[in-house]
């Protein structure tokens, strides 16, 4: 699939010259961009929701707590 996408002169140079120096296609570069965007609003929604959840039940354990608990030494 293609997808064309409009930039303004400055934008391109940018990018291209982005593109370049880190030898990586506009392609990549772009594709790259998203998928880390993606990441990190998932990631923002997980820990709002972990937020939450401990905001309820504010039971924390420490390290060598939870090894214990697994059974791990």
């Amino acid at each position: 699939m293609a997808i064309s996408v409009r930039l303004n002169p400055q934008d391109e140079k940018l990018f291209r010259s982005y593109a370049k120096t880190n030898n990586i296609s506009l392609s990549e570069l772009f594709r790259t961009a998203v998928f880390e965007k993606i990441e990190d609003e998932y990631d923002l929604a997980v820990y709002r929701e972990a937020l939450e959840e401990y905001d309820k039940n504010p039971i924390s354990y420490s390290h060598e707590e939870v090894c214990r608990i697994l059974g791990i030494e």
